[in-house]
């Protein structure tokens, strides 16, 4: 077969798959997971060796440091893809709970109950540890899913969906419940997103620009995050030290991910006494510092930012800082340059806090907290498939929850409508 008829056809065979999924038990699901946590480490050395080839060809393909860095696998990390497996194996199932019910005057009891969404394609670059996240999440949810990853990883990724297709075949459940496209030709991923009749979601995992050509691309619905511009805006009444703490873990705990601060906001009343002592602490920890005129006037060594400055999202030690006037303003910019990613605000004050977590519509808002705990396991989802910007149907971290949808259960007693 040509890649369209295999792709068509995976995807063909991932939907049949998921109508048994649909009703297997929790019991049924958790015992591949864990089945398939015990597998991992007795296949170390296949998998390691199968990595090995895709170091080599990244490394001679000019691959940059961090992008070797998220491909190379060790026993470490086979080691951590099991404690996840183990994990999510633990989480509540999803399926079939009922999240409401009431009764009608005609005495119709009316209710909801979550279903799994069907099957779910996931399009993702560099580590291969997604491809056990990923595929644990949609089969504990009771989804199908196509994986295709990025051509850097694919002896790794093959290796790995190898190994979950044949826990599902010896437990005696459908390993078509996850495939793996094995071709690093871009014609898959075309294919792959014009299957509406069969995948019902695409989730992309990656930079802006893999997502935003998935986007431009799909005929079926797409869960995104283009990127995170996230904001702290430090109050008149927030307490410094608390703020000096916060914005350094939020800067530099790991600036090289989507919900590390990219932008800070600082309240005029304060800015004198507050952002001398945080720029050194943030030079220290090597951050670059690129200011507004009100924040060099204050640290005359700041870089001047330019506008393009408030709607970067670094993924770097480099920090935009804003003097605002008030709390208004705050809101202001975040609405016109953020990203509806993640903002917190450090503050004394109850009422400017509660405004600021009714009036930020971005999918995660805090109070005196740092931007980093915008994470499925950090709020106690126990994992999460990604992050979504959009509001329709997952917005912020996505668990398992957020991979199933409800319809609507109805029990009568011989009521007509008239």
């Amino acid at each position: 077969m040509d890649i369209r008829e295999t792709v068509l056809e995976m995807a063909k065979n991932a939907r049949a798959a998921s109508h048994r999924l649909s009703s297997l038990s929790s019991s049924d699901k958790d015992g591949v997971l864990l089945e398939l946590a015990d597998q991992l480490m007795p296949h170390a050395d296949y998998l390691l060796e199968e990595n090995e080839k895709d170091v080599e060809y990244a490394r001679r393909q000019g691959l940059s440091k961090a992008m070797l860095d998220r491909l190379t696998l060790d026993e470490a990390k086979i080691d951590e893809m099991a404690k996840g497996l183990r994990e999510v194996a633990a989480l509540p199932d999803p399926v079939g709970k009922i999240t409401s019910m009431w009764r009608r005057p005609n005495g119709l009891m009316v209710g909801r109950m979550r279903i799994p969404l069907g099957v779910i394609g996931i399009i993702y670059e560099s580590r291969p540890n997604v491809t056990i996240e990923a595929a644990a999440l949609c089969f504990k949810s009771g989804n199908a899913v196509v994986l295709r990853g990025g051509s850097e990883a694919i002896r790794s990724n093959t290796a790995l969906s190898l190994l979950f297709r044949g826990v599902l075949r010896i437990k005696g459940f459908p390993e078509d419940a996850v495939q793996f496209i094995p071709t690093v030709e871009r014609e898959a991923v075309n294919v792959m997103l014009s299957c509406e009749e069969y995948i019902d979601l695409i989730i992309p995992r990656g930079g802006e620009e893999l997502i935003r050509a998935v986007v431009s691309q799909s005929r079926i619905p797409v869960i995104k995050h283009y990127k995170g511009v996230c904001h702290i805006f430090v109050d008149e009444s927030a307490d410094l030290e608390m703020a000096y703490t916060i914005c350094l873990n939020a800067k530099t705990q790991r600036p090289g991910v989507c919900n590390a601060m990219e932008t800070l906001l600082v309240h005029r009343n304060i800015a004198g006494a507050f952002l001398p002592e945080m720029a050194a602490r943030l030079r220290k920890a090597g951050v670059t510092l690129r200011g507004c005129e009100k924040t060099r006037a204050i640290v005359p060594d700041v870089e001047a930012a330019k506008e393009e400055d408030w709607y970067a999202e670094y993924l770097d030690l480099i920090l935009a800082v804003r003097i605002v006037e008030n709390l208004d303003e705050a809101i202001a910019h975040i609405e016109k340059y953020g990203s509806l990613h993640t903002e917190s605000i450090i503050t004394r004050d109850y009422t400017n806090s509660q405004r600021f977590l009714a009036e930020v519509n971005s999918s995660t808002v805090l109070v005196n907290a740092s931007t980093r705990f915008s994470d499925g396991f950090q709020l106690g989802l126990g994992a999460e498939i990604g992050i979504s910007t959009t509001k329709l149907h997952a917005f912020g971290p996505m668990g398992l929850e957020e991979l199933t949808t409800t319809k609507f259960i109805v029990y009568g007693n011989g009521q007509i409508r008239t």
